[in-house]
């Protein structure tokens, strides 16, 4: 897939992060995956090519880099991992490779206050 293509990005790919990477998918469009284990990313692709139709639209990166990369600007990555500390360490690793523009959305069953808090530090970032 050429650089900067896929349509959104999806971090988390236990049952729930996998349900929403296929329907996005299924309905047409591009999707970027990436799991902080990259065997269970390896997994679902391999799962994907064997038994989805809609597999064409769905690539796995193991860098976080080249998975930021993938998709179009301004950028939309979907978390779907642990509220709390995995969250706030998943956008950690994310911000590098973010521009001003891009969007998180947080999928996961978050605190209000913690979301409040990463909201007013990201918009400080743009």
């Amino acid at each position: 897939m050429h650089p900067a293509s896929n349509d959104i990005g999806l971090v988390g790919l236990a049952v729930m992060g996998q349900t929403l990477a296929l329907n996005i998918a299924a309905h047409g469009y591009t999707i970027a995956v990436y799991n902080r284990n990259p065997e269970k990313m390896r997994d679902f692709i391999a799962h994907c090519k064997a038994n989805e139709p809609s597999s064409a639209r769905v690539f796995g990166f193991e860098s976080t880099m080249e998975f930021v990369r993938s998709i179009k600007r301004p950028r939309k990555i979907v978390l779907l991992v642990k509220a709390g500390e995995a969250t706030d360490k998943t956008i950690e690793t994310l911000l590098p490779f973010l521009e001003a523009g891009d969007s998180i959305i947080d999928g996961g069953n978050a605190l209000w206050t913690d979301t409040i808090r990463r909201e007013k530090h990201l918009r400080s970032l743009g």
